[in-house]
């Protein structure tokens, strides 16, 4: 991998492989949606030729068998729904089989709605409010590899710690992991890794990026629990990288209009305000913010929040500081476990409070491997996780925010 990266970048086999034995025309997507307002839902079907024929759909908890015209091998139907919504409360699921000719496919989907209102983030027609953190795909025993027990590890500290979302940073994580969050019910950004040296001027990189999306979309778009796609992270606002990503944010839109769409961007230090020229093709702005940390005190933030006016929904995507298990110091001692846990309380009282915060991913849940980090309280890690990276030993910061989003207004 390139130097230029903050996580345990390196590739190899470290997803499952699979060969399906399909038929000559297959149901390449199968798609079940609930439309807004609440009240109807659509059910799509494309095949992998362009044929003629009949497709069947069948919701047997909902009394539904429904019979699709395919036409060029596409095909669409629209009901009233009268079953019950999904949501981190109440994670209801449905069995959904697609059949067509000899091919089937089986899906398990809650049926929810989206959208953005003002300053506000909707699921279901009711404000939403995002209490979670930020996770990569990385384990001491197994690498990149993300097995069912790690992530189902992983869901229950978020319980644990109150929260109801988290961001899959900063790369498509495992199929597994959007599926489980559907049966827990928590809330999930899903990102693609347009990160920090782009060649964003290049046609061929732009080309790789929107294969990342698309691909990504096809195979989480009937993942309830994935709400937020996300096209890049702390990218410089330059004029390449602003068409570069407008144009991922409309290809998201043209291949899923039912989803948010967003992106980490960058504070304008002129006018010290969240403002960036992405911001006007994006439905929710993610804001990455270390106030307390890399900048030493909060009046930073203070500022940056009054000066600010977004007019959409902002979700702090990351903020967090360095402790290292163990280490202990009163006031701001960086890399203690104490100045991590006020870090968090300092930040919260300040977001909480700010009319057009709709969340915070904090970063993150467990210590992780990166080259880059290298003091001596590092040594290979970054050190701001919540719980140390053998994902056992929670830091003071972990009950501190806890306590934080059991008293954030829901």
């Amino acid at each position: 991998p390139m130097q230029h990266s903050d996580w345990f970048n390196y590739g190899g086999l470290y997803r499952e492989i699979s060969l399906m034995r399909l038929p000559a025309a297959f149901i390449r997507e199968a798609r079940a949606v609930l439309l807004p307002g609440g009240r109807e839902a659509r059910f799509a079907i494309v095949l992998s030729e362009a044929v003629d024929t009949t497709a069947q759909i069948d919701v047997p908890e909902l009394g539904l068998s429904l019979s699709v015209l395919i036409r060029g091998g596409r095909g669409e139907a629209k009901i009233p729904f009268a079953g019950q919504t999904w949501s981190p409360e109440a994670p209801r699921l449905y069995n959904v089989r697609f059949s067509c000719g000899a091919d089937q496919v089986d899906e398990r989907i809650g049926f929810r709605t989206v959208e953005a209102r003002g300053t506000e983030i909707l699921l279901n027609g009711e404000t939403l409010r995002l209490k979670g953190v930020c996770v990569h795909e990385d384990d001491l025993a197994l690498g990149k590899v993300s097995t069912e027990a790690d992530v189902r590890r992983r869901f229950r500290h978020v319980k644990e710690l109150g929260g109801n979302f988290l961001r899959l940073s900063h790369y498509p994580h495992h199929e597994h992991v959007a599926r489980i969050a559907d049966e827990m019910g928590l809330l999930l950004l899903a990102e693609i890794p347009v990160y920090w040296a782009i060649a964003f001027d290049n046609t061929d990189t732009y080309a790789d990026a929107e294969n990342h999306l698309r691909e990504l979309i096809a195979r989480d778009v009937n993942r309830a629990s994935v709400i937020l796609w996300c096209v890049g992270n702390e990218n410089a606002d330059t004029d390449a990288r602003l068409s570069f990503m407008s144009r991922l944010a409309q290809a998201a839109r043209r291949a899923d209009p039912t989803r948010l769409v967003g992106a980490a961007c960058l504070i304008n230090r002129e006018t010290f305000a969240i403002e960036d020229r992405l911001a006007e093709h994006l439905d929710v702005i993610g804001l990455n913010e270390y106030f307390g940390w890399y900048e030493p005190d909060f009046s930073g933030l203070d500022r940056l929040l009054a000066n600010s006016n977004p007019g959409k929904p902002v979700i702090v995507s990351e903020t967090g500081a360095d402790a290292l298990p163990g280490h202990r110091g009163a006031g701001r001692v960086l890399f203690t476990e104490d100045w991590q846990a006020e870090f968090y309380r300092q930040q919260v009282r300040r977001l909480a409070a700010t009319p057009y915060v709709a969340g915070i991913a904090a970063w993150l849940l467990y210590d992780f491997r990166t080259e880059r980090r290298q003091t001596r309280f590092q040594k290979g890690f970054n050190r701001k996780g919540l719980i140390a990276e053998d994902k056992t030993t929670r830091k003071l910061a972990f009950w501190a925010l806890s306590e934080l989003f059991a008293e954030w207004r829901s």
